[in-house]
C-alpha cells in the first residue's frame, strides 16, 4: 500500500495537539472512510467513548493497512495477519498516555494504556486502533472488576435477533438478582450487557457469578441459550459465554469501530429498543448524530461514575446452590490459563476417550 504523502493533520484536543498522519488513507474501502474520518469519530463521541475507557487497562486492535478485502487479525497462534492486539505500551508514546500494570494468566505482567484523557483515545486511533478492549477494572485496584459484563453470542444458525429475544429474560434474571443491566450491540451478531457492580470481588467470584446467571438464563430457556462452552455442543442457540470474564478476556467497548466492511460500532441502547434494531443500525455514519440525540447510555459505567453499583452476593448465593443442589460447578477456562482449582476436565467431548469408556460401560451394564 503506497505511502500517502497529504501533511499530517493537528487537532486540538481539550489542549491537547494530537496528530494525525496519513489523514487521506483509506481505513474502510467500501465506506470510502479514511483515517481523518475514524479519528474524528472517535471525538465526535468523545464524552462516551472516554466514560467506556477512562482509567481502565485497554488492549488496543490495530489495523494500521486499514479493513482492506482479505485482511486478517493476528491470533495467538497466527501471528501473520494484517492487524493485531496491542497489550503493552506502544514505543514512542506521549508523555501524557499512562498505563496500568496487569498480570496475564501465564503470571506475566504488562504496563497497558490507561485512556485517562479523550486526547490518549485519539492518539490511539491515529496508530490504527479500531477497536478498544478494556479490562473490568481500574489502575486503582487490577484484581477487582467493577463490571460484570455478560456475553449473549449467537451461534451458527442464529442472529442478533435471537439475542435479542433472550435479552428481556436476562434483564428479568438480573433484577431477581438486585443488579441493573446496561444493553448494547456488540457492533457484530451479538448483545452484551454491562453491570456496575461494588470492586469487592476478584476474577474468580466474577466469572462464578456469570456462570450462575447463564445457566439460570438456559434452565428458563433450554432451547434458546446455552452455557456449553465446547462449540460441538452448543447447537444453534445463544452461549452465554462465561469466559469473557475470566481474566484477560475483554470485550470491545461501546462506541469501539468494529472491523467489518460496513465500519459499524458498538451501540448502547435503552432496553426497549433492544427488539427493534439491528447491528447495521449504528455505523461510523449513523452513531455522531445518535450520540448527538441521546448522550451517553452508558454515562454509569464509567468508572469515576457517582451512580450506584451493585453487590454480587445474591448471584454468588445462586452459584453455591447450583452447586450444593444440583452438582453444578465450575466450567472450563479459556486454552490460555492454567488449570484452576474445581475446573473440569478440560476435553473436547468428542475427543475425551473416558467418557467414551463410562458410555460404553453404560451400554453393557444396560
Amino acid at each position: 500500500m503506497p505511502r500517502s504523502t497529504t501533511p499530517a493533520v493537528e487537532l486540538d484536543v481539550d489542549g491537547r495537539t494530537v496528530r494525525v498522519t496519513s489523514p487521506d488513507r483509506v481505513v474502510f474501502p467500501g465506506r470510502g472512510l479514511t483515517k481523518l474520518d475514524v479519528v474524528t469519530y472517535f471525538q465526535t463521541v468523545g464524552p462516551g467513548i472516554l466514560a467506556a475507557l477512562r482509567e481502565r487497562p485497554t488492549t488496543l486492535e490495530r489495523w494500521p493497512k486499514g479493513m482492506f478485502e482479505g485482511a486478517r487479525l493476528s491470533t495467538r497462534t497466527d501471528s501473520t495477519g494484517d492487524a493485531f492486539f496491542q497489550k503493552r505500551l506502544p514505543q514512542g508514546a506521549p508523555d501524557y498516555v499512562e498505563t496500568a500494570r496487569i498480570a496475564f494468566p501465564s503470571g506475566r505482567t504488562a504496563d497497558e494504556v490507561r485512556p485517562t484523557e479523550l486526547a490518549v483515545v485519539l492518539w490511539a486511533a491515529n496508530l490504527g486502533t479500531l477497536t478498544f478492549h478494556p479490562w473490568p477494572v481500574t489502575g486503582a485496584d487490577v484484581e477487582a472488576p467493577d463490571q460484570l459484563r455478560i456475553d449473549l453470542d449467537p451461534q451458527p444458525g442464529t442472529d442478533y435477533s435471537d439475542a435479542a429475544r433472550v435479552a428481556p429474560h436476562l434483564r428479568e434474571v438480573l433484577t431477581e438478582l438486585g443488579l441493573e443491566g446496561f444493553p448494547k450491540t456488540s457492533g457484530g451478531r451479538g448483545l452484551h450487557v454491562f453491570v456496575p457492580i461494588t470492586p469487592s470481588w476478584g476474577f474468580v467470584e466474577a466469572r462464578r457469578a456469570t456462570i450462575a446467571i447463564g445457566r439460570e438464563l438456559e434452565r428458563r430457556l433450554p432451547d434458546q441459550v446455552t452455557t456449553k462452552w465446547w462449540k460441538e455442543e452448543r447447537g444453534e442457540k445463544i452461549f452465554v459465554d462465561y469466559n469473557q470474564m475470566a481474566r484477560d478476556r475483554t470485550i470491545a467497548s461501546a462506541y469501539s469501530i468494529r472491523a467489518n466492511a460496513r465500519a459499524t460500532v458498538s451501540a448502547p441502547l435503552h432496553w426497549e429498543e433492544v427488539p427493534d434494531v439491528g447491528p447495521d443500525d449504528f455505523d461510523v455514519l449513523t452513531m455522531p448524530a445518535r450520540f448527538a440525540e441521546v448522550g451517553d447510555l452508558h454515562a454509569r459505567l464509567d468508572a469515576t461514575s457517582p451512580g450506584e453499583r451493585y453487590s454480587l452476593e445474591a448471584a454468588l448465593e445462586l452459584a453455591a446452590r447450583d452447586e450444593r443442589d444440583h452438582g453444578l460447578g465450575d466450567l472450563p477456562y479459556p486454552p490460555e490459563h492454567p488449570k484452576m482449582a474445581g475446573e473440569p476436565k478440560r476435553v473436547q467431548p468428542s475427543k475425551d476417550a473416558s467418557r467414551h469408556e463410562e458410555h460404553e460401560e453404560h451400554e453393557e451394564k444396560a
